[in-house]
Formats: C-alpha cells, sequence, structure tokens
C-alpha cells in the first residue's frame, strides 16, 4: 500500500522542524492532509506526490537520469506507486529503476536520515505558459520530496555507482537543476562520506560474557526476534554519537556505564535494505541483567561466544562479539566497589489534578514495563532539565501544553525495584495550568487517559505512583520504597 496520510505528515513535520520557513509554501499540502485520507498513488489525488532521490558520491557530484520523454536529465524517481509503502522506499525504488543501483550500496546520511532534504512545490495537468490543461491529468498541486543518500562505499565499482546504466550521469552539486534544491544542498555541507547513524554498545563483563537483547518478535523492525546489541540511530538532541549509545542504554535498560569507548564502525542492511553503518561502542558492566528495567524488547541475558553461535542473530554481530574475544581472553569477574557512587534515573511525572480527579493513563498491554497498569505520564530525563523533560513528554505523550513557569514539585519517590538494581529518583511535578485535553499520541505505550477521584483509584496503580499520590494527599514531600527499612516513608 502507498504511503499513509500519517507517514506524509510526519515527513512534513520532518521538515518543517528543520526548515520552518517553507511552512506558507506547505499549507496547501498540511490542508489535504488534515483533510482526510490521502492515497498518493492515486493518479486523481488532489494533491500530486511524487518523490526524487538525491544521490551525493564524494566527489560531491549528484545523480541523474535522462528521462525517456524529453531526454532532460533529471533525478531519479517519480511518481508514488501502490507499491511503496514509504516515501523513501519510492526515492529507493526510482534509484533502482533509473540507474540500476541497488539500496544496498547506498546509505542515509547522518544530516536528515529518513527526513526529506527539500520539497518542491508545483503544479501539474496545466501549461504555465499560458494555462492551459496538459497531460490528460486534472490540474493540482504537485509536492516533490527529495531524499538525499550517499554511497555506502566511495571505493565501490562502476555498477554500484550506476556507471554503464543507460543515461546515468554525476552532475555537479551547483549544476543541478532546481534552484531551491540547488541552494539547499550547497549550503548543507553534506559531502557524500558514509558515515554511521546509529550506535550501539558491545557490553562485557570482561570475563568471557556479553549481554545481548532478544528483541521483540514483530513486523517493520530491525532483526526481529533476534538477538542483537543495544543501541539505536541518533537523534536530535544527541551531540555525538556517544550521546546517542548513553542515551539508548538508558532509555532501554536503565544502564550507565562509567565508560565507553569507540571500538568499530559496522556495516549492517536497514529495514529499507540500505546499508547503515553504526559505531560500536565498548562498555564493562558485570551486574544482574535481570535487576534491570527493560523498556523494549523481551529480556536482556549473558551468553559467551559459544552458546551466542547457537541463538538467532545476525552473521555481523556474532563475527564481532567473536572478534572482541579473540582480541581480550577473559579474565576473572570484577567486584564493583561496595563504596562506589552509583548513578541514579532520574524519571519525570506529571500530576495533573480537576475537581478532585487525577489523570492516569492506562499502559499497553505489550509494555515491558508495568503492563495493563495505571501511571502517571512519564518520561525518562535525557540532556535536559527535569522541567524541561516534563513539558516535553507532556506534549508528545499527551498533546498538551504547559508553561515551565506553572509548574511545582509536590513529591520525590526514591525506589529500588530489587537489590542490585539501579536506584531511581522519581520526581511528581503538578501542572497548576495547562492547555489542551489528553490525547493518545503513544498508543503503543498508553491506551487510554481517564480522570479518577482521587478516593477511588483504579487497580493496579503502579506502586510507587500510587505511594506518590497519597504523600501528595497527606502533604508529605518524600517516599521511600524498596530499601528494605521500616518507616519507608518520610
Amino acid at each position: 500500500m502507498p504511503p499513509t496520510r500519517a507517514h506524509l505528515r510526519d515527513a512534513v513535520a520532518a521538515h518543517l522542524e528543520r526548515h520552518p520557513a517553507e511552512r506558507d509554501a506547505l499549507r496547501g499540502l498540511l490542508a489535504t492532509l488534515d483533510a482526510g485520507p490521502v492515497d498518493a498513488a492515486r493518479p486523481a489525488a488532489p494533491v500530486h506526490i511524487t518523490c526524487s532521490a538525491v544521490v551525493i558520491d564524494p566527489g560531491r557530484r549528484v545523480l541523474h537520469v535522462r528521462h525517456g520523454a524529453d531526454g532532460t536529465l533529471r533525478l531519479p524517481g517519480g511518481r508514488v506507486e501502490p507499491v511503496d509503502r514509504t516515501l523513501l522506499a519510492a526515492a529507493l525504488r526510482g534509484v533502482r529503476e533509473g540507474a540500476g543501483i541497488a539500496p544496498a550500496a547506498l546509505c542515509h546520511t547522518a544530516e536528515y536520515g529518513g527526513a526529506p532534504v527539500h520539497i518542491g512545490v508545483g503544479t501539474v495537468g496545466v501549461d504555465p505558459a499560458g494555462g492551459e490543461p496538459v497531460g490528460g491529468e486534472p490540474a493540482r498541486p504537485h509536492y516533490d520530496f527529495r531524499m538525499v543518500f550517499h554511497l555506502a562505499d566511495a571505493a565501490a565499482g562502476p555498477a554500484s555507482r550506476g556507471e554503464g546504466a543507460p543515461g546515468a550521469e554525476w552532475l555537479p552539486l551547483d549544476e543541478i537543476g532546481p534552484p531551491a534544491l540547488r541552494a539547499r544542498l550547497l549550503e548543507s555541507g553534506l559531502d557524500g562520506v558514509a558515515r554511521p547513524v546509529n550506535a550501539s554498545a558491545l557490553i562485557h563483563d570482561g570475563a568471557g560474557r556479553y549481554l545481548l537483547h532478544l528483541r521483540d518478535d514483530v513486523p517493520d523492525i530491525w532483526e526481529p526476534g533476534a538477538w542483537a546489541l543495544l543501541g539505536g540511530g541518533r537523534e536530535p538532541q544527541d551531540a555525538s554519537l556517544e550521546d546517542t549509545v548513553r542515551r539508548e542504554l538508558r532509555e532501554e535498560a536503565g544502564l550507565e556505564p562509567r565508560t565507553v569507548e569507540a571500538y568499530a564502525v559496522e556495516r549492517v542492511t536497514g529495514t529499507d535494505g540500505t546499508t547503515v553503518p553504526v559505531q560500536i561502542f565498548t562498555a564493562r558492566w558485570n551486574g544482574d541483567p535481570a535487576a534491570l528495567t527493560l523498556t523494549e524488547g523481551v529480556m536482556l541475558a549473558w551468553h559467551d561466544p559459544q552458546t551466542a553461535s547457537r541463538l538467532r542473530m545476525s552473521p555481523s554481530t556474532l563475527d564481532l562479539i567473536r572478534r572482541h574475544a579473540e582480541e581480550r581472553p577473559p579474565g576473572p569477574p570484577r567486584a564493583a566497589a561496595a563504596d562506589a557512587a552509583v548513578p541514579h534515573v532520574v524519571g519525570v511525572h506529571l500530576y495533573l489534578e480537576r475537581d478532585g480527579e487525577v489523570l492516569l493513563g492506562l499502559r499497553h498491554p505489550d509494555s515491558a514495563y508495568a503492563a495493563s497498569a495505571h501511571h502517571f505520564l512519564a518520561g525518562h530525563c535525557e540532556q535536559e532539565s527535569a522541567v524541561s523533560c516534563l513539558v516535553r513528554e507532556a506534549r508528545e505523550e499527551a498533546g498538551l501544553v504547559i508553561d515551565p513557569a506553572d509548574v511545582d514539585l509536590v513529591h520525590l519517590v526514591h525506589t529500588l525495584d530489587r537489590p542490585g538494581a539501579r536506584p531511581r529518583m522519581q520526581l511528581v511535578f503538578r501542572a497548576r495550568r495547562w492547555l489542551g485535553e489528553p490525547q493518545l499520541l503513544e498508543p503503543d505505550r498508553c491506551v487510554a487517559w481517564t480522570w479518577w477521584p482521587l478516593d477511588a483509584l483504579p487497580d493496579p496503580v503502579v506502586p510507587y505512583a500510587r505511594a506518590a499520590i497519597e504523600g501528595i494527599r497527606a502533604g508529605r514531600p518524600y517516599t521511600e520504597l524498596g530499601w528494605g527499612r521500616p518507616g519507608d516513608t518520610r
């Protein structure tokens, strides 16, 4: 099926986040997407959607193909077809059909990832000179999503570069056709050099064991149902790939190793068939995986290279583990210092009270944490202040707009889930005012927002959330849970 309305809207939103000055030019497209479903592959759709591929080589040249109708050189691509589930799929198909370059010969750029570098705006079905109908199509707006790629291997042979394909040519950046796109590329700094856009952690205990993550067995994710390393893609707030891997470890497992070291760059195949360079970092840790709070996937477990060879995992991951094990023979396990400082996970939580009722979300039954339980709107602090995190999470999870000046810290819960687990500082903030009604913007995590009477809370409620509500009602600012001492509340 062709790209959904939500997919198209997300692509426009990602573009406008980088280039907000283009909102007026795209206002008509946004209005069409807001009005109802849009079948981008249907010839009579209210807007004409096409997708072009901007493939840049290390010489800062851009791939062009000769158009069969008039012989002009254009970017590879064209109309979105029913087989194209995403805009990226349409662009990759255009490169394959127009220049014979397979997706595996391309990689996404670190600067744009899967977002368009430019969206061209025009009109189809009308002669721009005389205004007369042309082409047998109804006159309607035309939007061309231009997706940018680099060659995965600068030393690739002619076949991987499209050389020898009929009509394929490489033009310098300053010679490409659309002026607005040319200006965007010239100022972008894109140089055609493939760089890592993902980061993963090869975590070992120094005694020959490696921490592996069993991924969910669901479609449309990388390596479903396989054992893999923890990690993920770089996000705009990450200043470096080390920030990326540290954020992913915090978010996925509550792990915060003291030291991570760059080890190697591996190449894997992404879900769209492109090559993904991944920066591998190593870190040493020797804790209990069962004590970690896993938020994605099925489980974490220690495996040595011998047992890893019997697991379902990508050959490249197995080869990486074996290579590291050969370079670093195992030594005795290292005991953790009892008096060492232990980093805490910091969580932020939104307490909204209205007419004697508190807002709680019902977590998705497949959630790795607190499945089918009621909980505050919450999130983990990233590289940001706690209040900034709260404001961001409220907007992203429920569409609520909160002014930081309207926020007060009303309770703190210091929790330890189990012996050996990473301690957590759970900050609960009350917003005195807010704009909007709660919306289900992350249905894979929360299936309902409900206002509950404070004296008739639902069951179950996440234990520390219930303790925080009770503490707030009692005027108590602090609670301890899980530390094994009498008198946990303060």
